[in-house]
């Protein structure tokens, strides 16, 4: 990581005048202290994420949010929110009636169907009238497909993965024939093969090639003997490619992002990376995800590493820890417009280089985590944090706002 630039402070977007404090947007109306502040959030009344949140707006001392369902969303044609109403998208998942509308007349449990389900979410996003959002339908379009959001990330200087899928030269996949091809081509014998529009490592494989046509891939799908796929929360393994064609086949109509697999950085003999929130431009929160796997989610086995080990690790290998952080904002830096990201970052062997391998909408569901040392989120969670930083930039100005996250030095 000593090759990557370092960031001293929050990334500056171009245009965005920057106060103490938080990153602040122009032309916004800002009043008292909290003064009338009324959250709102579109979301599945009984999913946690939504909970987490209406705990963190009433531990706030303010009222409840009003809660928005997905599903009247979706079956009305849109919703209006007042023109001093804070808006917070969140995530439409986790609900079955949500998701047969999205994605059709599928199973829940099902992968197939992913496009239908983005083409489903980004056109509702479209139907959310007035607010003062924390989440840009246009952000969240590119977050939700990986191409375009390796694409972005690319073309700011982030390192990511290589991958022959994104950007101007983009090669289409049709199926398993072309992703052989590409492997071939791009000299990527091992690779990470994504759905575009996927979440929550669904669908995804880890392929690893070798001599005299030897094939495996590592993943969550389990194909029934009908070829239909399925989440699992087992992970598997197959070793016949014409098993491994089958589900990527079947996944390509969908869409597909393949990367080079990167060797990931180990902790207690376990394969390890970062998922690390990003709050209005600042690194708050962070953990450590292990697993002897390649896909290291916490729902497929995964579990939480040692983050101080892993900070010891990245200064004695010569890098700085302000350098893994400043990665992930120059990342978020990609999505001003939205205010919380999770960055999945990805260590290199040793600990001294990283990679984005994701950024993820939603990826802030990491209850009981408070933040990191000098992040100015100490003590909050990553919902607490988000109001704080909504309540910045909405209702409040630098003078009167003691609370607000500052960025002391690392």
């Amino acid at each position: 990581m000593a090759d990557l630039p370092h960031v001293p402070g929050l990334p500056r977007v171009p245009g965005l005048p920057r106060v103490p404090g938080l990153p602040a947007e122009p032309g916004r109306r800002r009043g008292p202290a909290g003064a009338g502040a009324r959250f709102a959030v579109v979301g599945n009344p009984e999913n946690r994420r939504v909970a987490l949140f209406a705990d963190a707006v009433r531990a706030a001392g303010l009222p409840a949010p009003r809660v928005v369902p997905w599903l009247d969303v979706l079956r009305a044609g849109g919703a209006g929110f007042g023109a001093e109403e804070i808006v917070r998208i969140d995530s439409p998942g986790e609900n079955a009636e949500v998701d047969r509308v999205l994605r059709g007349d599928r199973e829940p449990t099902r992968v197939e169907g992913s496009a239908r389900w983005y083409a489903g979410f980004t056109a509702a996003l479209d139907t959310l009238r007035g607010g003062l959002r924390l989440d840009h339908p246009g952000d969240l379009a590119v977050l939700f497909d990986k191409r375009r959001c390796h694409a972005v990330l690319d073309a700011a200087g982030v390192p990511v993965p290589a991958s022959p899928t994104s950007g101007p030269d983009a090669a289409p996949v049709r199926g398993w024939d072309d992703v052989r091809a590409l492997m071939r081509e791009h000299r990527m014998p091992r690779l990470f093969v994504k759905p575009a529009h996927g979440s929550s490592a669904s669908g995804v494989l880890a392929v690893e090639s070798a001599g005299g046509g030897r094939i495996r891939a590592t993943t969550s799908v389990e194909r029934t003997a009908d070829g239909a796929l399925y989440n699992s929360l087992k992970v598997r393994r197959y070793e016949s490619e014409a098993d491994i064609a089958a589900i990527v086949d079947a996944l390509a109509p969908d869409g597909l992002h393949l990367e080079r697999w990167l060797p990931k950085a180990s902790q207690q003999g376990r394969a390890a990376d970062l998922r690390v929130v990003v709050v209005a431009g600042r690194a708050t929160h962070a953990v450590v995800r292990t697993s002897r796997t390649p896909l290291t989610n916490l729902h497929l086995g995964g579990r939480r590493g040692d983050l101080a080990a892993a900070r010891q690790a990245v200064e004695a290998a010569g890098a700085r820890w302000s350098e893994v952080l400043g990665v992930c904002e120059r990342a978020a830096a990609c999505f001003p417009r939205t205010l919380c990201v999770g960055v999945d970052l990805l260590p290199a062997i040793g600990w001294r280089r990283a990679a984005v391998g994701e950024v993820n909408a939603f990826g802030d569901l990491l209850p009981r985590l408070t933040g990191l040392p000098g992040s100015g989120a100490e003590g909050l969670d990553t919902y607490a944090a988000q109001v704080t930083a909504a309540l910045h930039r909405y209702t409040r100005t630098p003078k009167d706002d003691p609370h607000a996250l500052a960025r002391p030095g690392r």
